[in-house]
């Protein structure tokens, strides 16, 4: 019995590693957000020691010299709207979860995946088509600039002059 679970553990972080690293490539905003994935939900949080939804997203921005606003409805009044077909890795993704406007924020870091915090799995990657967050979404708001974009949220070979390397 205890073979079996401890093969169990293993095939499940094995899974998530792959899974992890098939969004997370080689941006810098790609290694912030692997660099916390797993970190415990905590209602105000803002550190590594536990994070809130909003918490996470403003402490990953920071990490970039950007400030956000401190909740995720005051963050929804800031940046560009962008629709949710236009989405790129860096936009912050809005979901109404509490029935009252918005009050749910993550980063979309691309594949139709992302990162947030949830309150069961703390900080975590979600579907943006898993069916509980796609009756809930709200919107999307960008906050980086193209520049910013460039630096931050590009793979380091997709931002390079390599037209001979395949993507996979």
């Amino acid at each position: 019995m205890k073979k079996k679970i401890i093969s169990a553990v293993a095939g499940l972080a094995l899974l998530f590693t792959v899974q992890v690293g098939s969004v997370f490539a080689d941006s810098k905003l790609d290694q912030a957000i692997g660099d916390v994935i797993g970190t415990k939900y905590k209602s105000g949080g803002t550190t590594t020691s536990g994070f809130d939804c909003s918490g996470f997203t403003t402490y990953i921005f920071k990490q970039f010299d950007i400030e956000l606003p401190r909740t995720s409805k005051s963050q929804h009044s800031i940046g560009q709207k962008v629709a949710k077909d236009e989405l790129q890795a860096g936009d912050l993704v809005f979901f109404n979860t509490s029935g009252k406007g918005i009050s749910h924020v993550g980063i979309y870091v691309g594949e139709g995946k992302f990162a947030h915090a949830s309150t069961k799995k703390g900080i975590t990657l979600s579907s943006m088509s898993d069916s509980y967050y796609e009756k809930r979404y709200v919107g999307a708001k960008r906050v980086l600039n193209t520049e910013l974009y460039e630096d931050i949220a590009i793979e380091a070979d997709e931002s390079s002059d390599h037209d001979d390397v395949e993507v996979e």
